[in-house]
């Protein structure tokens, strides 16, 4: 008899489905799952946490559209994926997690790890299951995968009891299950579509809002096409950076807030209106905006703010639809526009702020010298992941995204620890399609604490990630050795040291040494650019530069006295 086991089902179903990609932490009872992995022809990448594991297979699910998959023990390796999970569902990207679970007739015993998984997992996902046989687990695995991809993207979770993974069943019982294919696409209301062109005519201060959903919705062509035929303005979102060029004549990020504020018409494409977009609401909105909101989820339609035109579905789709519309009419909105005059010379007077700032080389660094030197020597495809408070904020308005997916941050979430997870997926992606491109991340140093010990996976798989670590020595901010010292002296640090504080000048290069990486300290202009320059043409090993900046430097001031938070 040709019998098969549970693990062997498991591999070899998610790879039917085109799930390429599985990171995890192994034991009992899902070890000879990950091997069967393997043999299936799946790369498996052991992590060093479960919540950076599931980081990486979500990130995986945004990159090439397929979900990775997460595979963890029972009971506290599952509670740790929980946070990418949850991850995972708010930034709409897909993955599936495989969990072990104990034996079926030892449930309610107080078995090792008991813990309800299943129904757990049904407020981190879009679908949780244990298949009730061997014979069920292609059937599931393949709604697990097709779910997570169909509608609004998201974690799925595909529960396995302990004594399933090596029990047997004949092959021939198994009901094969075809891949399932990529999700179908809808057209919007052509109607809607006629009525979304005449409010956009109608426009004064008209503003197009690219966000993730049109990344990961691959409409990145037709965007262009549209944008350039139109003449409009374009704003992208932390992760629609890159759909089309930062440096695109048309992009007005660096007037982001004026151009939110002013915009009278905005053309919402993949990017909803959350605390991201600040609700689409007043001060920080125009109160008489009329929202045209383009997204394939209906429940997303109205949140917080009524569209003046719904258009539901696929992203590229309606864009084309759009684009269709517009070449027909042979509309354009004027380049010499009092919109385009106050934008661009909003533009202007944020970019000397900047470079007033980035031009200065006293020693601690500031944030704006370090990006400002960062974004000089960075290649133009590489992909770039970004973790932090200050650093992630600053470094989303500096360092430039040209080619779509390549901008990997915090999210909507604002989950931070994702960074190492993400950039090893990202690594592990370009390595095995041979594409030649770098993945550089960057953290500030309270964000690489969270999964710092992912440098050992990096370093046990030989991925170049460059590590830029950019060290004020605390959350937000934090204080010199020498305030450090003072304080020791006035008494229990615990008692008196800021919270947001955290060990002055800490070594993380030397963390990367410790695994075999390269790893460098940095402190001026000239270290920096050497560095940098050093690890990127290193292919062979994961760089880590440790940049020492001012702990107290911070973001430049904002143009409107109610900014004082993330600009994000």
């Amino acid at each position: 008899m040709d019998e098969v086991t549970g693990a062997q089902l498991i591999a070899e179903s998610l790879k039917a489905q085109k799930v390429d990609y599985m990171f995890g932490i192994v034991g009992v009872p899902i070890i000879e799952v990950a091997m069967a992995a393997q043999a299936a022809g799946i790369r498996y990448v052991g992590m060093r946490n479960e919540q950076a594991a599931c980081y990486a297979a979500s990130a995986v699910g945004y990159i090439t559209g397929r979900p990775g998959a997460c595979l963890v023990v029972s009971g506290p390796g599952l509670i740790h994926a929980l946070g990418g999970m949850a991850n995972a569902n708010m930034n709409c990207w897909p993955v599936v997690v495989i969990g072990g679970s104990s034996d079926r007739n030892q449930e309610t015993a107080g078995a090792f790890q008991e813990f309800p998984q299943v129904e757990a997992c049904r407020l981190y996902s879009k679908f949780s299951a244990r298949p009730s046989s061997l014979e069920a687990i292609p059937s599931v695995i393949e709604k697990a995968v097709r779910t997570s991809i169909y509608g609004r993207p998201g974690a799925c979770y595909v529960d396995i009891a302990g004594d399933m993974v090596n029990a047997k069943v004949e092959r021939s019982k198994v009901r094969e299950v075809s891949c399932c294919p990529p999700p179908p696409v809808s057209l919007a209301d052509q109607g809607s579509v006629t009525e979304a062109i005449s409010v956009l005519k109608a426009a004064k201060t008209p503003l197009v809002i690219i966000g993730k959903g049109a990344a990961y919705g691959r409409a990145e062509a037709v965007l262009r096409e549209l944008i350039e035929m139109s003449g409009l303005p374009f704003l992208p979102t932390p992760m629609g950076k890159g759909v089309l060029p930062d440096d695109h004549a048309n992009c007005v990020a660096a007037a982001r807030s004026r151009a939110l504020l002013q915009a009278d018409v905005i053309l919402l494409f993949g990017a909803r209106l959350n605390w991201m977009l600040h609700f689409g609401l007043s001060p920080r909105f125009n109160p008489n905006v009329k929202i045209i909101q383009v997204d394939l989820c209906a429940e997303e339609m109205g949140n917080n703010m009524r569209p003046a035109v719904a258009l539901l579905g696929d992203i590229s789709a309606v864009a084309t639809q759009l684009l269709l519309c517009v070449r027909r009419d042979g509309w354009k909105y004027p380049s010499n526009a009092e919109w385009w005059s106050t934008l661009k010379s909003k533009i202007a007077a944020n970019a000397k702020i900047s470079k007033a700032l980035a031009l200065q080389s006293t020693v601690p660094l500031n944030y704006y010298t370090v990006f400002h030197h960062i974004s000089q020597l960075l290649p133009h495809d590489c992909i770039i992941v970004s973790e932090g408070a200050n650093t992630m904020d600053i470094g989303r308005t500096m360092l430039n995204n040209y080619l779509p997916r390549h901008r990997l941050d915090a999210g909507t979430f604002g989950t931070m620890g994702v960074g190492l997870g993400f950039a090893i997926a990202a690594a592990a992606v370009e390595a095995s399609q041979n594409t030649g491109r770098r993945v550089v991340c960057v953290e500030g140093d309270s964000a690489f604490g969270f999964s710092g010990m992912e440098v050992e996976t990096m370093c046990r798989y030989s991925l170049p990630v460059v590590v830029i670590v950019v060290n004020n020595n605390g959350i937000y901010s934090g204080v010199d050795s020498e305030t450090w010292k003072a304080m020791k002296q006035m008494g229990e640090l615990t008692s008196v040291a800021p919270p947001v504080s955290l060990l002055p000048d800490a070594r993380y290069d030397e963390v990367m040494k410790a695994f075999g990486g390269r790893g460098l300290l940095v402190r001026t202009v000239e270290e920096l650019r050497s560095a940098l320059q050093l690890s990127l043409s290193d292919w062979e090993r994961p760089s880590l530069i440790n940049v020492l900046i001012d702990p107290s430097s911070d973001r430049k001031q904002q143009e409107f006295p109610w900014l004082t938070r993330s600009n994000l």
